[in-house]
């Protein structure tokens, strides 16, 4: 047997299309695959025998060898199972060959006969869709799939199924999407009037997520920072159908879509300080994605920022500035797409209470300083907005909830901003101002604005990186308070976020 294998991108996403024929070569009998497998792929020819004796048929007494081509392509997964099952039936005339000809089969066998899920169902189903292919995939996964656009899916519990549809005496219904409500939702998150006090954090939390600028927040321990940063799900915009199809496609790869229907909210994902580099970065025998790329399109919230590992953290560098990640394996080179919205949160200090009169940190301003060492200069200099997350006052604690501006009001005002960006930028790839070009919005700067800017940069010695994210960060004020300008206002606001 020889089965060709080409793999293909589609949204920064690797997919494989199979294209299967066979040959019977005269010999012992045995079941050998070639070509660079890994254990999974060499153990089918087992699971490929034992399904098709369930169905009352023997492999024939010859030597049958599957070659899967291009050798030099590593071959991982279950997912090869269903095609090379495919291309032994049309060898042994069981099934036509013109039924085969025209289609993208994926799916693992179970020793009974049926077809076990696979990962990576949306990205081939997006495949099969813009080259006009049939897609056979398990039934668990048809729903999955459907999203894909109107293209032909079939979607057998079984192989005997296929059988009798390639066959003519069963017929396979086309998958269709049952219930376009039927969907995934990531999490239910407060509002932000359950939030007393914190007036500026709040201010910065609208800005960042009016620009999808990156925030840090700094403050003692039990200020609220991991609360603020909780509810900034519920002021972010809706998500975009288009983007809502990437971030399935990726959770799909992960394994984390449970055949249900599209991610239709933006990714929040908040793993804990103690999270691996391949966890946070992806990896593993398959090169799956990681928390960074799960994010894509939402937000990436790091509590405790200093405790997670230096090359942890250092990995974030890439992905901040290119929106995108690449995993480098001895076997696997594969980029998905990360472009994420970093949230942070740290204590001022390890003890938590740097600056505290009431609670001084006793090895004070050493400790703030070599807990602020941990994280390194370009990494801080890739993160727009610094804000201190003070104690809550007990004018705070009394303050009436009602009067306290609640995320719906909030998230007004950030999809205004977000729908002036994407009438600006609606011509390019991008459409927020943290993925704009800091050189394009220098224009928008007053003269008032650039002599305060300027002064500003040269007292206290700013990046180039840092200037154009201040520029961008501006941007985003004005586009708040609905300004076609950058005057000194929004100039002087952007600099006040900005750790000098």
């Amino acid at each position: 047997m020889h089965a060709s294998v080409k793999t293909v991108s589609f949204l920064g996403i690797s997919t494989i299309e199979i294209d299967v024929q066979l040959q019977m070569l005269n010999g012992l009998p045995s079941f050998t695959i070639v070509g660079l497998p890994d254990k999974t792929v060499a153990e089918s020819r087992e699971r490929i025998r034992a399904c098709l004796f369930s169905m009352g048929i023997s492999l024939p007494s010859k030597r049958i060898t599957v070659n899967l081509a291009p050798a030099d392509v590593q071959k991982e997964g279950s997912h090869y199972d269903l095609p090379i099952a495919l291309a032994l039936l049309v060898a042994m005339g069981i099934i036509p060959q013109e039924e085969v000809d025209n289609v993208v089969a994926l799916g693992e066998l179970s020793l009974d006969g049926s077809i076990a899920k696979v990962l990576g169902v949306l990205p081939a189903a997006i495949f099969a869709k813009s080259s006009n292919k049939v897609l056979i995939c398990p039934q668990e996964c048809g729903q999955e799939a459907a999203w894909a656009g109107d293209n032909v899916i079939l979607a057998p519990a079984s192989v005997l199924e296929l059988v009798n549809h390639f066959n003519g005496t069963q017929i396979l219904p086309r998958v269709t999407i049952q219930n376009t409500e039927n969907t995934i939702r990531q999490m239910s998150c407060g509002c932000l009037s359950d939030i007393k006090g914190q007036i500026v954090a709040k201010r910065a939390l609208e800005v960042a997520a009016a620009g999808a600028h990156n925030m840090l927040m700094l403050g003692p321990p039990g200020v609220g920072k991991s609360l603020l940063a909780s509810r900034i799900p519920s002021i972010l915009p809706p998500i975009t159908p288009q983007e809502a199809l990437e971030v399935t496609m990726i959770h799909s790869l992960a394994g984390q879509v449970n055949n249900v229907g599209l991610i239709v909210d933006r990714p929040y994902r908040a793993p804990h300080h103690s999270a691996s580099l391949p966890a946070l970065v992806g990896g593993g025998a398959n090169a799956k994605p990681g928390e960074i790329s799960l994010a894509h399109r939402g937000v990436l919230f790091l509590d405790e920022l200093p405790e997670f590992s230096r090359a942890a953290l250092e990995a974030l560098r890439q992905p901040l500035e290119t929106g995108d990640i690449t995993i480098s394996r001895a076997n696997n080179h594969v980029t998905y797409p990360a472009r994420i919205q970093l949230i942070a949160a740290m204590n001022p200090c390890r003890c938590g209470y740097l600056g505290n009169p009431q609670k001084e940190c006793t090895r004070a301003p050493r400790c703030g300083e070599e807990y602020m060492r941990k994280i390194s200069g370009p990494l801080l200099d890739r993160i727009d907005i610094f804000v201190d997350v003070p104690d809550v006052t007990v004018a705070d604690f009394a303050q009436d909830k009602s009067s306290i501006e609640t995320s719906c009001d909030v998230r007004k005002r950030v999809i205004q901003a977000r729908e002036i960006q994407a009438e600006r930028y609606k011509n390019l790839s991008f459409s927020t101002n943290a993925e704009a070009d800091g050189h394009e919005l220098e224009k928008y700067l007053t003269d008032g604005a650039k002599e305060i800017l300027y002064r500003c940069i040269d007292k206290a010695k700013i990046s180039a990186r840092g200037y154009y994210r201040i520029v961008k960060l501006a941007r985003t004020l004005a586009d708040i308070a609905g300004a076609d300008s950058i005057d000194k206002l929004q100039i002087s606001e952007a600099l006040g976020y900005r750790r000098m």
